[in-house]
């Protein structure tokens, strides 16, 4: 049997969990391994919850064409039914406009030319007759600037030369890094005084036009902010969805299960169920202790002798204690003292006493020696 892992009030087994964990990169494996695990967790709790609602998939498919699987349709059907935001108002996208003016502008253009001259090889000699024939070609622009189709025509190594060299209008991002920062540096119709590497070669750059973006008027971007606001809005209640779902969840201690097969079943062994029924695992609880564990058993009765209680008292209060107190990680411990025991109750109780009763440690007498 795989071993389980318990988030968010469901019981998962480690292998789903570790082949999820691959759609989940992170930086450590644990962290991908928790990841993978709470996803695992919210598909379980959203089926779980499609289910009580006797929804059926209704599966539709995206842009590219893409039908959605059964699962993946239920959980869109839930957060549909489920999720209500309001659409914002004009008063409300104007304080986002009026908030950030630089996000509502057209991105700034350049009109730029280059003649590239591409090493002949992959060694220092080439690169550096490349940037050799680069010089010599600015030194021939700083007399006869107007000879600059020209050059392009007949020296670059780039398909611009046939168009003089013209690279066009240009969106920040469109060149390599490199050139794009030896254009910033210089003004409308200026050539660089020094040629610029790239991993193409040597560039020879002309600033033709620079053009700044402008801002662009409310009426023009208002369905985009109300769409980002929205999106923004349903994104949050979604969570807030889903965390109420494991909230509930958790009370129950495992509400839920996923099989082996990634089916989801009512949870594991119902836990709570079984510890919630104190007065029936105490009755029984006293002579399989005794048997199962006798060390554990003597130490129980002195401790609840100690605070004067019956053991079915001090049992009763223990788990009492733990129902309103565990995690997930108590959970897990559980669920992994009561598989394959006869008794999965008894099992949960023994494990929470020995948490609780830890083993005395030993003591040691130092004595100094004269």
């Amino acid at each position: 049997m795989s071993g389980v892992i318990v988030i968010d009030g469901v019981a998962l087994p480690e292998r789903l969990v570790a082949e999820e964990a691959q759609n989940h990169p992170a930086a450590t494996p644990e962290e991908a391994r928790m990841a993978a695990a709470h996803a695992l967790a919210i598909k379980a709790l959203l089926l779980d919850r499609a289910h009580q609602l006797g929804l059926t998939p209704q599966a539709e498919q995206d842009e590219d064409g893409r039908e959605e699987t059964p699962e993946e349709a239920l959980v869109r059907a839930v957060l549909d039914i489920e999720i209500e935001v309001e659409r914002p108002g004009e008063a409300e996208c104007q304080r986002v406009y009026d908030s950030a003016p630089e996000r509502f502008r057209t991105p700034p253009l350049t009109q730029a030319s280059h003649i590239l001259f591409a090493p002949k090889g992959d060694d220092e000699a080439a690169w550096q007759s490349a940037r050799d024939a680069a010089s010599a070609a600015i030194a021939e622009l700083a007399w006869h600037p107007h000879r600059f189709a020209d050059l392009a025509e007949t020296l670059s190594d780039c398909p611009s030369k046939g168009v003089g060299g013209s690279l066009g209008q240009l969106s920040p991002g469109d060149l390599a890094t490199e050139v794009e920062a030896g254009l910033d540096l210089l003004q409308d119709g200026e050539t660089a005084s020094e040629p610029v590497r790239s991993r193409f070669g040597w560039h020879v750059l002309r600033l033709d036009r620079r053009i700044e973006g402008r801002r662009l008027p409310f009426e023009h971007v208002l369905p985009r902010i109300a769409l980002h606001l929205e999106s923004r809005a349903w994104t949050a209640a979604a969570t807030r969805y889903v965390s109420g779902l494991a909230a509930e969840a958790r009370e129950c201690g495992v509400a839920l299960s996923v099989t082996e097969d990634g089916g989801v079943a009512p949870g594991a062994l119902s836990l709570g169920d079984l510890l919630n029924d104190q007065d029936a695992v105490t009755a029984r609880l006293e002579v399989w202790l005794d048997e199962a564990d006798p060390a554990l058993a003597v130490q129980a009765r002195q401790t609840a002798a100690t605070t004067g209680v019956s053991l079915a008292e001090f049992v009763q209060s223990e788990i009492s204690s733990f129902l309103q107190g565990a995690d997930d990680q108590g959970w897990t411990r559980l669920i992994s003292a009561a598989q394959g025991s006869d008794d999965p109750a008894l099992a949960c109780v023994r494990a929470i006493l020995k948490s609780k009763l830890k083993a005395p440690g030993r003591s040691y007498a130092i004595v100094r020696r004269h």
